[in-house]
């Protein structure tokens, strides 16, 4: 329900049980992010299902991480249970009916729908070494190799290039020390050890073409409703690093790519971050610091973030202290930490004189919440005990054959179900290499073939000939059996092809774009520059 550029959540009680007042979340400050926290089974996956129908409705195209796989029930439109309706009954809200919503799947896998994809390039040095789990050096020295390879004008779609450029880089070590740094080859083989564990947790799928433009995910439908992204996360879960690491490039190109478009009527996109707490698990100072600067900054680009966790005290207090709008579910407090971050959740609303949220927070029923939103001019409004409304889309997950069903009649399945498997780097640059060693036998033949002009014209100088015996004047047995063995001898020194396309790669790539590559605060890269 949309009233007022605002959407209902639910209604309020007070401390007596009797019904307050509705509780809204207004459109036009729902670019200033929020948090859905709470224990696992209190609701938070409702929460996030409300509020992704809520907003699709009001035309604001959403992003969510599927973790459980109840999400896609969002496609499907729900039916009558005695509980749902009893809710809808309690806390008054008259409009509720039942509807389907526009939805869009997307795996990593590419099993549960459309294949997402980007290149290393897009990727850049920072997310990827974060995926890698790389330690200050090895981090050091793909920076290295990446700044080479963007100074070059070398675009890297995939793993194989990835790996031919540290080849490279460890080939080219003393030739590029004075201008990039330091490389050692023990840093190189461990960052090719850990791209041989991406590749086996299946991640070599997730980089290739054709990558993924941030417009597919940004859709309205023809009767105005915004697209619901929905990201297959179940199977991805086993791979947490992978799963942080790609839901960070993405919101790195909505920042880069997005123009500034300041305050609005509502989002231009409101994506929801699920298990946040893997976001920031073990991530290094600097990446925080990048993580606080774009969710400082995406706002004005009118993208709303969302995390949710079960945890307020997973979320950094540099980044907990941007985030406007909450849903609090309940909290156990049986332990010390627990206690202390229930206290730290309370003291994070605006407090109510009615109830004390440090006592509620432990109380809450499973659908209820403590709700406190942005209200005009950007100040929150006093917390209150909130009956979360039910949702209208189906709760829990749709069979496969609904599943396939969805994919089929998505508006970009034909785009991003094949694989494009063109021309790369590697290839260009062996075929590059290939050529080189052809001419440099070539250059061969032609300096043996002077050495033997050069001879005959020194025994004819000298007077010297040999008597006809009637043999032409080929070299004899003997002279091609030795010319043979020095060629062979001269083979053994010389470069395979594939040496040749490893030492060749950062040299022959100049012409490659023409130009140096940029990247954005992520190390992303800069797309249109």
């Amino acid at each position: 329900m949309i009233q007022d550029g605002q959407l209902y959540l639910g209604t309020s009680r007070k401390p007596d049980d009797s019904i307050n007042k509705p509780e809204y979340l207004n459109l036009g400050l729902a670019n200033r992010h929020g948090l859905i926290t709470g224990a696992t089974g209190t609701g938070k996956t409702v929460s996030l299902q409300i509020l992704t129908e809520g907003f699709s409705n009001a035309g604001v195209p959403v992003f969510c991480a599927d973790v459980k796989g109840d999400l896609s029930g969002l496609a499907a439109k729900g039916s009558g249970k005695d509980f749902l309706i009893k809710r809808a009954e309690t806390i008054g809200f008259a409009d509720y009916d039942f509807q389907e919503f526009p939805v869009i799947f997307w795996d990593l896998f590419g099993k549960q729908g459309h294949q997402v994809r980007t290149t290393i390039s897009e990727m850049g040095p920072l997310l990827l070494a974060r995926m890698l789990e790389l330690n200050d050096t090895q981090e050091g020295v793909l920076n290295i190799a990446f700044k080479l390879a963007d100074d070059e004008g070398l675009l890297l779609l995939n793993l194989k290039d990835l790996r031919s450029l540290l080849v490279a880089v460890g080939e080219r070590a003393k030739e590029i020390a004075t201008t990039y740094g330091y490389v050692s080859r023990q840093s190189i083989g461990a960052i090719q050890r850990q791209l041989l564990v991406l590749e086996q947790q299946g991640g070599e799928a997730f980089f290739g073409e054709p990558a993924l433009e941030i417009n597919d995910i940004m859709r309205t439908t023809r009767d105005g409703r915004g697209a619901v992204s929905i990201l297959a996360a179940d199977k991805l879960m086993s791979s947490p690093r992978l799963y942080a690491t790609f839901l960070l490039w993405l919101l790195s190109e909505l920042f880069e790519e997005l123009p500034e478009v300041g305050d609005m009527d509502k989002p231009k996109l409101v994506f929801f971050f699920d298990e946040a707490h893997l976001l920031f698990s073990e991530a290094p100072k600097i990446l925080i610091e990048k993580v606080e600067q774009v969710v400082k900054l995406i706002r004005s680009k009118g993208v709303g973030i969302y995390f949710v966790t079960q945890n307020p005290v997973d979320i950094p207090d540099s980044v907990l202290s941007q985030l406007g709008n909450r849903v609090q579910h309940a909290l156990r407090a049986y332990t010390p930490r627990e206690q202390k971050a229930v206290r730290v959740a309370a003291d994070t609303f605006r407090p109510n004189p009615e109830f004390k949220a440090a006592d509620v927070i432990t109380q809450l029923g499973v659908g209820e919440a403590l709700v406190s939103t942005l209200m005009k001019k950007g100040v929150p409004s006093m917390v209150e005990r909130t009956l979360i409304r039910p949702p209208s889309s189906r709760l829990g997950p749709l069979k496969k054959t609904e599943r396939a069903e969805v994919i089929n009649l998505s508006p970009v399945g034909e785009k991003y179900n094949k694989t494009i498997d063109r021309e790369s780097a590697y290839e260009i640059l062996k075929k590059r290499a290939e050529e080189a060693v052809n001419r440099e036998y070539d250059q061969e033949d032609r300096e043996d073939r002077e050495r033997e002009e050069n001879g005959r014209t020194k025994r004819t100088r000298t007077g010297f000939q040999l008597p006809d015996f009637g043999r032409d004047d080929r070299p004899t047995k003997r002279s091609r059996s030795k010319r043979k063995s020095t060629r062979k001898r001269s083979s053994r020194s010389r470069q395979t092809v594939t040496e040749a396309t490893i030492k060749s790669l950062g040299r022959s790539i100049a012409t490659q774009l023409g130009r140096a590559l940029v990247r954005g605060v992520l190390g992303s890269l800069k797309k249109g520059f």
